[in-house]
């Protein structure tokens, strides 16, 4: 399982950013190993963001991602208090979620 994301959220003028260092291996399934066997995929499909109860990015991604995936977006709205939740969804049926409070 991999571990928790570290995200970051400031919000200024009505725009929020928001930066998410997730740890995940993100495995494509075509690597082998030190004997010669293939290393099984594992990769996130599928990351939600959302600000209260309002879904702010949806991404779909694949197996081209590189290990531990940074993503920074932006969106109108938030302040200082309020809670964006990142959530992930992989290939192997695993999932994440963590929240930060914007700043």
């Amino acid at each position: 399982m991999a571990g928790p994301m570290r995200i970051r959220a400031a919000s200024a003028d009505g725009v929020t950013e928001v930066r998410v260092l997730m740890s995940h291996p993100m495995e494509t399934g075509q690597r082998r190993d030190s004997s010669g066997e293939p290393i099984p995929a594992h990769y996130i499909t599928e990351l939600t963001a959302k600000h209260g109860d309002k879904t702010v990015l949806t991404a779909y991604m694949g197996p081209s991602v590189s290990t531990n995936p940074y993503l920074a977006f932006k969106f109108q709205g938030g302040a200082a208090g309020d809670t964006v939740q990142v959530s992930w969804v992989d290939n192997k049926g695993e999932s994440r979620t963590d929240e930060v409070q914007i700043r």
